[in-house]
């Protein structure tokens, strides 16, 4: 199984565009982050390691990106707090600290996880092959 985040990568790689009554501070510097990421290849490699994981029989999933980097994998505490650098990540809730993006791997692992499990997310923010637990329609005696 391999699970990997649904990164938007046309939303990263946006040019930083300003006007003259309002101009944009680091654009040079965006523009060098924008080249570096289209020059990865990051699409084409997402595409070719989902092609190879399904020759080979195994699972791929994209999961949600949203929050992976600032949720804590032992107490489940969604805080950007969470995140007091870009290297550290460190649970306010429960004082757990680890490298950044350990817990980001983690997080999209455990997300791989669910949707394998249960189907991923649905729109209600329920599992999409879970039934219910609370009750849909109310019932009078």
């Amino acid at each position: 199984m391999v699970a990997v985040e649904d990164l938007k990568i046309s939303n990263m790689s946006k040019s930083a565009k300003g006007t003259v009554d309002a101009p944009v501070r680091n654009v040079r510097a965006k523009s060098g982050l924008n080249k570096s990421i289209l020059d990865q290849g990051w699409g084409e490699f997402r595409r070719q390691l989902e092609y190879k994981t399904a020759w080979r029989g195994g699972f791929f999933f994209a999961v949600d990106p949203k929050n992976t980097s600032r949720t804590c994998p032992c107490c489940g505490h969604v805080s950007k707090d969470n995140r007091k650098t870009q290297a550290l990540f460190a649970c306010v809730d429960c004082g757990h600290e680890a490298n950044a993006d350990h817990v980001g791997a983690l997080n999209v692992l455990a997300a791989g996880h669910a949707v394998m499990a249960c189907g991923g997310m649905a729109q209600s923010g329920h599992p999409a092959k879970q039934e219910p637990a609370e009750a849909t329609s109310s019932i009078t005696a």
